[in-house]
């Protein structure tokens, strides 16, 4: 089964806790606090693999956790970091943040992405020795990771897009004119999933042809097949239209031209405006009369028109050379840019529950939203921190402090943020 969308939960790893503990040796008194930090919490990471055609996968596992950091020890020695889950999708896919919409990647080229972070590992209490406080007898804890409901949904990657009804040849063109083993039969919807073929141009040049399963009237509603692969054809950066020259099935292809049009900007307005040539197909029995009743409509659209019979590769060659001209002329394949998810969604999730604990001056604040919030925030740019503070102040965290008995200049630590309190 073709499976082009599926939604996930990840979660990565927690970080260790910092250790409490205290150098112990023979003949060596007040060895002073030696308690190690905890490791990081493993990564969520997706990673694109060329052997993967669809998502199926997700269909049956849709909950990926990554281990977390180990607890720090004694001796200065700093926990085990947890390892990074890799999560591989095929080439082409999009992850969203459910809620929001949010482009998180865009998994086109080879690189990888770090969907989710793993949390910090907390500090050992050898970091809170002072000259005033020798012997503290606290640690950090590991911060969470972070945790996402993501979408993933598959937007093949290819230069050219066939559209047309079903049956009208586009499994046989490209069959003809690449590698492409697609089944070919004749009845409706004999493809049912996006077949992809390398077309090679020699002297090096090549581009990659989408065989899109058959439109219908109503796709871009749900009718037939096509609603579930018009987003496929958002990618390409050209199309080619194939129309049964003959009305072989009882259709006018006029009519049919104007039907996966209207569907075409109904889907996706800018879909409707990209680069297309026309290919009629089946000349082999079409009359003369119905060849050039198409090809004057066709040019009065000022789209170039070409005729071929698939099945023979009569006529293809100068499609394939006309397809290969255009996209000399046109911009590389689409790419979707990584967008910000709002600060909102995070304030919107939150529980605003939080615990403070007082150590020696020093008042930990721990809250898994608040730290979400923290992570997403720049604290060298001033309007980032400002809405950091208002968190505070409306989130009741800074009157809590004040209950709690902090004093100016005590120190206050969220997480991996110190600073001092000041009224």
């Amino acid at each position: 089964m073709f499976v082009d969308i599926a939604k996930i939960k990840i979660k990565a790893g927690d970080g260790g806790d910092g250790a409490v503990a205290f150098h112990r040796e023979k003949y060596v008194a007040s060895g002073g606090p030696d308690g190690g930090d905890g490791g990081r919490g493993g990564n969520i990471v997706f990673q694109v693999d060329d052997n993967l055609a669809t998502l199926s996968d997700f269909r049956y596992k849709r909950k990926y956790k990554a281990p977390n950091g180990s607890k720090g020890e004694a001796g200065h020695r700093s926990g085990k970091s947890g390892e990074d889950l890799v999560i591989r999708v095929p080439r082409g896919t999009i992850i969203r943040e459910c809620e929001s919409g949010a482009i998180m990647a865009d998994l086109s080229t080879d690189e990888s992405f770090i969907a989710a972070k793993g949390g910090r590992g907390g500090w050992g209490n050898k970091h809170f020795a002072t000259p005033t406080r020798q012997t503290p007898r606290f640690a950090k804890s590991g911060t969470p990771g972070e945790e996402w409901e993501v979408q993933l949904e598959l937007k093949l990657l290819a230069d050219v897009g066939l559209l047309g009804f079903p049956n009208v040849g586009k499994s046989t063109l490209i069959s003809v004119v690449s590698e492409a083993k697609p089944i070919i039969a004749d009845y409706h919807f004999t493809t049912i999933i996006p077949v992809l073929g390398v077309v090679t141009m020699g002297e090096g040049d090549s581009f990659v042809m989408a065989d899109i399963p058959g439109l219908i009237e109503g796709a871009s509603e749900g009718v037939g097949l096509g609603h579930d692969f018009l987003r496929h054809v958002e990618r390409c950066r050209m199309l080619v239209h194939i129309l049964d020259a003959a009305g072989s099935e009882g259709r006018d292809p006029i009519e049919d031209f104007k039907t996966i049009n209207a569907e075409l900007e109904r889907f996706d307005p800018q879909l409707a405006s990209r680069p297309q040539i026309v290919v009629a197909n089946k000349i082999d029995l079409a009359t003369d009369e119905q060849l050039e009743r198409l090809r004057a409509f066709i040019e009065s659209q000022g789209l170039e028109f070409y005729t071929m019979c698939a099945p023979i590769a009569e006529g293809t060659r100068e499609v394939i050379q006309a397809v290969a001209a255009k996209l000399k002329t046109l911009p590389p394949i689409v790419r979707y840019e990584q967008e910000e998810i709002p600060k909102e969604i995070f304030e919107k999730k939150k529980n605003t529950g939080f615990t403070i604990r007082a150590e020696q001056n020093v008042y930990f604040v721990e809250a898994e939203w608040l730290l979400k919030i923290l992570q997403r925030t720049d604290l060298d740019d001033y309007e980032s921190l400002q809405y950091f503070q208002r968190v505070l102040e409306t989130s009741g965290i800074l009157d809590a402090l004040r209950q709690k008995g902090i004093q100016e200049g005590d120190t206050v630590s969220i997480y991996d943020l110190e600073f001092e309190f000041v009224e």
